[in-house]
């Protein structure tokens, strides 16, 4: 494994993030999703990304489990609120209630007293961010998280959420958006507001849902057990099922062949390229997942591969910046 700072922050984490969205507590059995965590603690990873809305809580509850008797100094937790908890009318978004209520139950539910890293998981159009900001400055200085973030905000939204921060004393490290050779939306605006305000990205989806694996034939059906297969996550990634784009993965092989990686490695591998990402998150139903994936780590690849990768892919990639915060692509 190897590491890098999260932004221009002190924080030292993995290059892959272990996360658990859509697998612990939904996809598959805590039997499973645990010998996954310790797959990724085994391969070197330290750092581990939830959510309390991950399976209503069940997520972040297993991640706890998994994580219990590890030296707690050694590993860096990442969890977000903002997506609704409960039926009540307070029970989601970013007002200090929810805040200061969801810190304690997530908390609970992690079996830890802090979190390196907490994240608003979307821009709250009802709450005004002082509010938020200061939410999140009194759990940073109760000592319940060390560093906060945010999740698929747009540029002008950091720049706003940073101004405040530094005001309040506290540290905005991190941009978690979606992005991969398929989903580049930050490029244009996020990445550069990040790099002038010291915000590392921590991406989500870097293979696209799986699709970037290349286990998605063009004109065939999604194989069984996959996510497209799913009836209740397919819609994820049914926006890029598309054979113009699976024809175009499927052209990846050779390139990744030529370098000895697989299309998943050699995706990842593309992600971690850019200098303003701290880390990918990987998910997985199974730990030979994982040991897959860490391969990646400390790939470079040469300029010209890189540019071939974006040239092949550049008819079916998503650039619009204004797709910032759109939930599915393609769809």
């Amino acid at each position: 494994m190897e590491f890098r700072h999260l932004g221009r922050s002190g924080l030292v984490i993995s290059e892959l993030v272990y996360g658990n969205w859509i697998t612990h507590g939904g996809q598959v059995e805590e039997d499973a999703a645990v010998a996954c965590v310790n797959a990724a603690l085994d391969a070197g990873i330290t750092t581990f990304d939830t959510a309390d809305v991950y399976a209503q809580g069940k997520a972040e509850e297993v991640l706890g489990r998994a994580l219990k008797g590890q030296r707690r100094d050694g590993i860096e937790v990442f969890t977000k609120v903002y997506w609704p908890m409960g039926k009540g009318k307070n029970d989601r978004g970013l007002s200090a209630k929810h805040i200061k209520e969801s810190i304690d139950n997530s908390l609970t539910r992690l079996q830890t007293d802090r979190v390196e890293l907490y994240q608003a998981h979307r821009w709250d159009v009802e709450t005004p961010l002082e509010e938020t900001m200061q939410a999140f400055a009194d759990v940073v200085h109760a000592g319940k998280a060390h560093y906060i973030g945010v999740s698929e905000w747009t540029a002008d939204q950091i720049r706003a959420g940073a101004e405040l921060a530094k005001e309040l004393k506290i540290q905005l490290v991190s941009s978690q958006p979606q992005y991969s050779a398929l989903w580049r939306v930050i490029e244009a605006e996020v990445v550069p507001a990040s790099e002038e305000l010291g915000i590392g990205q921590i991406v989500w989806s870097p293979l696209a849902g799986g699709v970037l694996s290349g286990k998605y034939k063009p004109g065939q059906a999604a194989p069984a057990g996959s996510r497209g297969a799913d009836p209740q996550f397919g819609r994820f990634v049914e926006g890029w099922l598309k054979d113009d784009v699976l024809e175009r993965v499927q052209q990846l092989g050779p390139i990744a062949e030529e370098l000895g990686l697989t299309i998943a490695q050699l995706s990842l591998a593309w992600v971690l390229q850019n200098s303003n990402v701290s880390a990918a998150i990987i998910g997985a139903t199974r730990p030979e997942q994982v040991e897959e994936n860490v391969k990646a780590v400390g790939v470079k690849l040469p300029e010209e591969v890189y540019t071939k990768i974006n040239e092949l892919l550049a008819p079916v990639a998503i650039t619009d910046p204004k797709e910032t915060t759109a939930p599915n692509p393609r769809a």
